[in-house]
């Protein structure tokens, strides 16, 4: 199991185990993390999944896909680590990865 840290806009922290070939996205749903919507289940086709990886996981998570990047256009104070978790695949090597979640999702 791989180590996930959520950070909601409050501050709040939740640390969850996730399975390698899941999203964070998934995670996050299964686990009922405020603030991540996922309105599209996953398809990368909204933008209510959005977070901001910590800048020290940056690039180890990599940056968006195009489609990805088209999508981040919808959502909400967009930054430069802003990735949809829903893209994010979890994986033995993001072990202890941090995400916060915006104040709302677009």
């Amino acid at each position: 199991m791989t180590k996930l840290t959520y950070i909601a806009f409050d501050g709040a922290r939740f640390d969850v185990d996730a399975a390698n070939g899941s999203t964070v996205m998934e995670n996050a749903i299964r686990q009922g993390i405020p603030g991540i919507e996922a309105e599209c289940g996953g398809a990368c086709a909204c933008a209510t999944c959005h977070v901001y990886v910590d800048e020290a996981w940056t690039e180890l998570v990599g940056p968006p896909e195009a489609m990805e990047e088209d999508m981040l256009d919808f959502a909400y104070d967009v930054r430069p680590t802003s990735r949809l978790s829903c893209q994010i695949r979890v994986r033995d090597e993001l072990d202890g990865l941090v995400v916060s979640i915006p104040e709302r999702q677009g």
